[in-house]
């Protein structure tokens, strides 16, 4: 990866919908070369794929929190099987695995309190190996979902 690579990838950091004659005129490359070194950044994995950054509380999930999960045992197929629970629910935003204590960092949305009392008592609480769930509340983003430094 060079420097016009990382170029390409600042900008579609910054808007993934940009055309390719208008990222090829801010790497300042000619269509063809930028569209074949994004297809190379795509096959190689570097590029993920594309979505859309949606806001959570235009959509009604205004209650976002934290949990640091401890486990009861550590040994694999529990984890396996704690993971692929939490991967299963779609509130789950993100799930950490982590060094030391606790064992993972879960990032959840709800529309509310009271929802998200009924998502941490009949689903989080119940994955697998949990021994002990404490959270925090999040009371605001200083920095969200910032571009990767190149």
């Amino acid at each position: 990866m060079d420097a016009v690579d990382r170029k390409i990838l600042a900008e579609l950091q910054m808007n993934g919908r940009i055309s390719i004659t208008e990222l090829a005129s801010r790497v300042r490359l000619t269509v063809s070369p930028t569209h074949r070194r994004l297809r190379d950044l795509e096959e190689s994995g570097v590029i993920r794929g594309y979505r859309a950054a949606l806001d959570p509380e235009a959509l009604g999930l205004k209650f976002e929190a934290l949990l640091f999960i401890t486990m009861r045992e550590a040994n694999h197929e529990t984890l396996v099987r704690f993971e692929e629970a939490a991967a299963a629910i779609p509130n789950v935003l993100e799930a950490q695995r982590l060094f030391g204590e606790p064992d993972y960092l879960v990032r959840v949305v709800s529309e509310d309190l009271a929802d998200y009392q009924r998502l941490y008592d009949e689903q989080l609480t119940r994955l697998p190996g949990v021994q002990r769930v404490a959270s925090t509340l999040v009371m605001k983003h200083v920095v969200r979902e910032r571009p990767l430094p190149l």
